[in-house]
């Protein structure tokens, strides 16, 4: 009977010291020297936007790709500390509430509604409404001649909505899941343009495949001021503001639209102020 004592005892502190082993030892999943106390960091970004948040085959690139990775390793995380989540439009703010992601970085533009739900760090570049029309349309040549015409936009965007709002109020409205369904549309002549910013309108339009085929509107309807979402209350946010002015600071984010939105002769706004919010 003591020798069944003794080894039960022995078997619980070796249960024990496994237990403190799995949940917070030295080499534990969630923590590290690095990246304050966590050994990844989860960022938001769009999967399906060229020039600005893409899946390759290669990893991810984009504009907001680039933005994210400086301000993750001015957070104190290494770009393979990273992980990327898809953030659709329409999930954003759940997905900050719900914590899933710990910032976002995708052509996320601040609006005072949005700012009710999350709060924002940037802005960090100054984008302007536009629409993409096939390249052998003449009939659209103002917001005004978007009347009657099959207008495109994502599912949660504000964009199409500005347009018939405050433009166009006969448009027909045509909400698809993602730009690329949208894109489609276009090409195949079930819609007659598309809206969103031109930063992400140039981006597709770049694109070698699509090359000659279509043509950014140059309307410049509305200023986006495009901020990094973090959830509301976060110390998150004066920290990525701080990255963000010395990504401006050191020629970093110059380097980075030069070589994300060169291509397509993206003529960008300068680097906005922190806080500087155009109406």
């Amino acid at each position: 009977m003591k020798l069944r004592k003794v080894t039960a005892a022995s078997a619980t502190v070796f249960a024990l010291a496994l237990t403190v082993t799995a949940c917070g030892g030295g080499d534990s999943d969630n923590e590290s020297s690095s990246g304050g106390g966590k050994d990844k960091i989860t960022i938001g970004i769009k999967f399906d936007q060229p020039g600005l948040g893409q899946k390759t085959p290669q990893g991810y690139e984009g504009f907001d790709v680039d933005v994210a990775t400086y301000v993750a390793k001015k957070l104190g995380y290494e770009e393979n500390q990273i992980e990327w989540k898809e953030s659709k439009s329409a999930d954003r703010e759940t997905m900050l509430q719900r914590g899933d992601v710990d910032f976002i970085a995708a052509t996320y533009s601040i609006t005072p509604e949005r700012q009710e739900k999350v709060d924002f760090a940037g802005p960090y570049l100054l984008a302007h409404q536009d629409v993409l029309l096939r390249a052998d349309d003449d009939e659209i040549k103002s917001p005004e001649d978007l009347n009657d015409a099959r207008l495109c936009s994502v599912t949660g965007s504000t964009s199409a909505q500005n347009v018939k709002e405050k433009l166009a109020p006969k448009a027909q409205l045509q909400n698809y899941p993602t730009y690329s369904a949208c894109l489609t549309g276009l090409q195949n002549g079930a819609i007659d343009a598309l809206t969103t910013d031109d930063s992400i309108l140039a981006g597709y339009a770049s694109q070698s495949q699509f090359k000659g085929k279509f043509k950014l509107g140059g309307f410049k309807m509305t200023n986006e001021n495009y901020g990094i979402g973090v959830k509301k209350g976060s110390d998150l946010k004066d920290k990525i503001n701080k990255a963000l002015e010395e990504m401006v600071a050191d020629g970093s984010w110059d380097t980075a639209v030069k070589e994300n939105f060169g291509p397509a002769n993206y003529k960008n706004e300068p680097a906005p102020k922190i806080g500087d919010i155009k109406s």
